[in-house]
């Protein structure tokens, strides 16, 4: 049994339907909390140089407030 798991077939898109690649900028539509912190990330927050991490549904990126963000796509518009 051979098992395929590459990533190439999977299609990241925003809020808006417009497909995301690795280092593409985003903001934010939504104001969110983000877990574990203090801190609320406000409406219009741009994510510089975004990485796609093989999910659908998500991408890794830093902000001014946090490191290491994983943030839902349906929160984010391209740039």
């Amino acid at each position: 049994m051979s098992y395929d798991d590459d990533d190439s077939d999977i299609k990241v898109v925003d809020s808006n339907g417009t497909e995301l690649k690795d280092g593409d900028s985003v903001t934010l539509i939504k104001d969110l909390k983000v877990k574990g912190t203090s801190v609320t990330l406000k409406r219009g927050t741009m994510a510089k140089s975004i990485r796609l991490n093989g999910n659908e549904g998500e991408v890794e990126c830093n902000v001014d407030k946090v490191k290491g963000l994983v943030l839902k796509t349906e929160f984010v518009k391209k740039v």
